[in-house]
């Protein structure tokens, strides 16, 4: 038979319901206290030394239950060396009519050591209770009786069996469970590394599309400014004045760039805050559309917090889209939580475009793109609809599915102020 590994840790009698883990333990004190009473009856002075014994036997088996976890190595060494020292003494003593109820505590006595003790020790045990099972069961019965023997030796060996491959089970389990804890680990690292490289290639498309293009071309004007200072002065100056207003609008640029990355984490403001305040600081003054949030719905909805994230990241490139692309005057994002999900809208009065044509206000490498922000929707269960008409204006809807938490119920006094 296979090692099957260090012993669980015991588990208390009294610190838990009843069950099958605790039926050996009825066994013993029902074995115990009725052989007790019938030996009492009896009124003989070997008797009250079996029954003696025999309330030392259940004392000292109660007090290491009631003890438990409390029990340290040693000690439960010494507690099942006391166990079988005291169930010898009694099956010695005991009566030969009275031999039998007491050898079926070997059933639950073994029960204990594979419990409480590491294997080899429990293996020492077991073997000390098989032959003294031998050993007393021949003593009675005046010679070898297979019939008499093996059968309670039988029922001891096939407890040991059956426990044996419970431990194998749970060993198994435990063994399944923290390989699905480490692998859900893994995947949220992963997840967690996909983010990172992801928000790294936003910034880097960012920054080619607006600082590297705004310097490239701000050099080229600074170069023919060079070329034209002398011959020609006020085209230079053209020039110079050209760069200013590009290095302003760069400047700008930057400040947006930052902006979105100075923005609080959902998890620390929450879906509504960060969309909230993701629109406050879009409605800029100048050409930039008036940006309007709203929140309707059933606040008891709620995701998690990756999904949350997800959504919030389609919404600062969307957002971001219209403010730069749409040329709108007003835009209007909502959030929507449903019973079963929950919907993002981000509506503008722009120019629009024809989405069947695979086009829109998204400049080729520019954020997430559509199909981008679709794609990562649809990892959470969500999908994206773009309604858009050329000269009307475009709508972009997100949906996730949700989770329901059930509210908290409010303080009496709270309810009460309202």
């Amino acid at each position: 038979m296979s090692d099957p590994g260090p012993a669980h840790a015991f588990t208390p009698f009294r610190r838990s319901g009843f069950g099958p883990r605790q039926l050996p333990h009825l066994l013993f004190f029902l074995v115990v206290g009725a052989a007790a009473v019938r030996l009492a009856r009896l009124n003989v002075p070997l008797c009250w030394e079996v029954v003696t014994v025999s309330a030392l036997l259940a004392v000292t088996y109660a007090a290491g239950l009631a003890l438990g976890d409390g029990l340290g190595p040693r000690a439960r060494h010494a507690w099942v060396a006391l166990l079988l020292l005291l169930w010898a003494i009694l099956v010695f003593l005991a009566p030969p009519p009275f031999t039998g109820a007491y050898v079926w505590c070997a059933v639950p006595l073994a029960c204990v050591a594979l419990r409480s003790v590491p294997p080899r020790a429990a293996g020492t045990a077991l073997t000390l209770i098989t032959a003294l099972l031998v050993g007393q069961l021949t003593r009675t019965a005046g010679g070898f009786d297979p019939e008499m023997v093996l059968v309670p030796v039988a029922a001891v060996w096939g407890t040991v069996a059956l426990y044996r491959t419970q431990q194998r089970d749970v060993a198994e389990r435990e063994r399944l469970l923290a390989e699905l804890r480490g692998t859900r680990d893994v995947l949220a690292a992963e997840r967690h590394r996909s983010g990172v490289l992801e928000e790294r290639a936003r910034i880097a498309r960012d920054l080619h599309d607006t600082l590297a293009q705004d310097l490239s071309g701000s050099l080229m004007l600074l170069q023919a400014a060079e070329q034209d200072w002398d011959e020609r002065p006020d085209a230079a100056r053209t020039h110079v004045r050209a760069v200013a207003e590009g290095l302003d609008a760069g400047l700008g640029e930057t400040r947006r760039i930052i902006q979105d990355l100075a923005s609080p984490t959902v998890a620390e403001a929450g879906l509504e805050g960060s969309l909230r305040l993701l629109c406050a600081r879009a409605h800029q003054p100048g050409d930039a559309p008036q940006m309007r949030f709203g929140a309707v719905g059933d606040s008891a909805v709620e995701l998690d917090e990756h999904t949350e994230t997800a959504l919030f990241r389609v919404a600062q490139n969307v957002v971001a889209n219209v403010r730069d692309h749409a040329h709108a005057t007003q835009a209007t994002v909502t959030l929507r939580r449903l019973q079963d999900r929950v919907e993002l809208d981000v509506s503008d009065n722009g120019v629009g475009f024809d989405p069947a044509r695979g086009g829109g206000p998204v400049r080729a490498g520019r954020g997430f793109g559509l199909l981008a922000a679709r794609a990562r929707l649809r990892e959470f269960g969500g999908d994206l609809e773009v309604v858009s008409t050329p000269g009307r204006g475009t709508r972009i809807r997100a949906t996730v599915p949700t989770t329901v938490r059930p509210r908290p119920q409010a303080p009496l006094s709270a309810a009460a102020a309202r």
